[in-house]
Order: structure tokens, then sequence, then C-alpha cells
């Protein structure tokens, strides 16, 4: 954490000075720079926390073994009963319909899974963030693409690095 804080601290030294150059510059890049640094770190941040309410609730199915996994890939040699009856016997109809059945493309619940990770806080502020310095510099004339594109790359840049930091020391 101390790292993370250290690195920002170090990135904002950088770009502070550049108000003396020009503050078009440094609100270019301050804008695009926090914005989009903070939409990786609040959407890395976002699908942690919902993995862990995921592993917490034991929600996950339980895998295969690795040596499984490995000797048989398409789980040729799996051990469920396989219907060995003769074609002329076979309902094709009601076998199709329970296949059908198994197969749910859009359930409720996997919309609320869904939503649940896009909807987060986390990520819906620092999107906010951008559209709105965005909209902002725009209206005030401000807005240099220029500047503001590159700094949108540093900003994801450094939001990878400090999100992968961040996430493996919690």
């Amino acid at each position: 954490m101390k790292k993370s804080i250290r690195t920002l601290l170090f990135l904002e030294a950088i770009i502070i000075p550049s108000a003396i150059y020009s503050f078009v510059l440094f609100i270019n890049v301050q804008v695009a720079f926090l914005s989009s640094l903070f939409i990786v770190l609040g959407s890395s941040f976002a699908y942690k926390r919902m993995v862990q309410t995921q592993v917490d609730s034991a929600a996950t199915t339980p895998e295969r073994d690795l040596l499984d996994t490995i000797e048989d890939p398409h789980e040729l040699f799996d051990e469920t009963e396989i219907n060995h009856a003769p074609a002329e016997e076979l309902d094709l109809k009601k076998i199709v319909k329970e296949e059908k059945a198994k197969v749910k493309l859009l359930s409720v619940k996997n919309m609320k899974h869904g939503a649940r990770g896009s909807m987060s806080a986390f990520r819906l502020v620092p999107y906010l963030f951008l559209v709105l310095g965005f909209i902002a510099l725009e209206n005030n004339a401000l807005l240099h693409l220029s500047f503001y594109l590159p700094a949108l790359f540093v900003g994801i840049i450094a939001g990878s690095l400090l999100s992968k930091g961040l996430m493996s020391t919690q």
C-alpha cells in the first residue's frame, strides 16, 4: 500500500510542474490521468470484491482434479451413465427438449451476477469523472487531445501496475 501511494505521489509530482509551463497542458493531463487511473483501479477493486463474495459464499462449483484434466481434457472417460439404447428406441424429441432445458442463455441469475459487477460504485464513479471532466474541458475550450490522449494511456498503465500491487498484497 505504501509503495502504491509513493508511486502515485511520484507521478503527481511529475504532472504538477506542468502547470508552470501551461495551464491547458496541466489540466488536460491531470483530468485524463486521474480518470483513467481511477477507472482501472475501481474496476480492479470491484472485480476483486465480486470474486471474493463468490468465494466466501461458496458459490463456486468444484473443479476436476488437475491430473484428471490433463489425462482426460474432454471428459471422455467420465463415469456418468450414457444411454446405450438402440437408435430406434430413443425418443429424440424428448432428448432435444431436455437438452434445450439445460441451456439457458439469458437467465435472471446471470443477469443479476453481471449487473452487480457492472453497477458497482467503484466502476460508475470513475466513469462519471471521465465524462464530466471531458465535457468540462470541452465546454471551457481547454480540451487538447494531443495532451489528453497520451495522459489517458499513462493513467491506464499506472492503474494497471498499481492495481496489480494492491491486489497482490491484500
